[in-house]
């Protein structure tokens, strides 16, 4: 449950699109696929551990929470439990990394050490950014094109276009899953003092920002597309598009925990189909 199993698609599909150009140019191996695939998942859960329990320490996680059970602040997991299994979870991820290292040279120490250090800075450290506004901003950056290119680069140095523009399709999706996140929390990170963009702009504005942010992805397909940063094939990953149109309605007019909950797992969903398709459309 702390795992947060249905968000974790925003690991998979950068690593999926990262390894689909090295296919495509010849570059791929299956191990190092394999060891990005669990050390990028390991860093994930880490993320989500970390998150779990920083905000059940600020009190951002209490009784009148409108969203799924948080396992420290309802005392399922204990905090000193829970930083073993942030130790553990980012301990494999470096497990793999030094694999990584090894294959593909030191600047996958930089980038996992880096996405390491962010991690456990979004809702820890001295200057928790995730309650600064800066949340989107972080996963956008790490869950996009650090996590696509850092792929791309595991298996050569060469890094087409595709991967770029990849990357920031899917950073986009992953700062949507964020935002459907903080959406349905406004009103107790309001009350606990998390100041998420979403706090800062308003449900309003934040429901605005959330349609902007899933549409914007396709419409870089789109681009990508027609400018030719994309292979054409990459055109079937605009099937996904029409999906995002109920969860947009939903995001507009709901409030409710359950239908919210919806969201943030039915964007999570479409990143991960999109990941998939492009994925396709670049090895193929």
């Amino acid at each position: 449950m702390a795992a947060r199993p249905a968000t974790l698609s925003a690991a998979i599909g950068p690593v999926l699109i990262g390894s689909a150009s090295a296919w495509r140019d010849g570059d791929f191996a299956l191990l190092p696929f394999v060891v990005v695939m669990f050390s990028a998942l390991a860093i994930q859960v880490g993320v989500n551990f970390a998150n779990d329990l920083a905000d059940a320490q600020k009190g951002a996680d209490t009784e009148a929470r409108i969203g799924p059970q948080r396992a420290v602040a309802s005392g399922v997991i204990s905090e000193s439990d829970m930083k073993r299994g942030i130790a553990i979870a980012f301990g494999l991820a470096a497990l793999g990394g030094v694999y990584l290292i090894w294959y593909a040279g030191w600047p996958i120490f930089v980038i996992g050490a880096v996405s390491i250090i962010a991690a456990l800075g979004y809702t820890n450290g001295p200057i928790p950014y995730g309650y600064y506004g800066l949340g989107e901003v972080f996963v956008f950056i790490f869950f996009g094109p650090v996590a696509t290119v850092g792929t791309r680069y595991v298996f050569s140095p060469s890094i087409p276009s595709a991967v770029w523009t990849g990357g920031v399709v899917m950073g986009l999706l992953a700062a949507a899953i964020l935002e459907a996140n903080n959406i349905r929390d406004i009103d107790t990170d309001r009350v606990a003092g998390k100041r998420t963009i979403e706090v800062v702009m308003g449900r309003d504005r934040a429901r605005r920002l959330f349609a902007a942010t899933v549409w914007g992805a396709f419409a870089i397909i789109l681009f990508g597309v027609f400018v030719g940063w994309l292979p054409v094939m990459c055109i079937i990953a605009l099937t996904v598009a029409p999906l995002t149109i109920p969860l947009v309605r939903t995001v507009m007019t709901e409030t409710a925990g359950p239908p919210l909950i919806g969201v943030l797992k039915g964007t999570a969903q479409i990143q991960l189909f999109t990941g998939l398709l492009l994925a396709l459309g670049i090895a193929f």
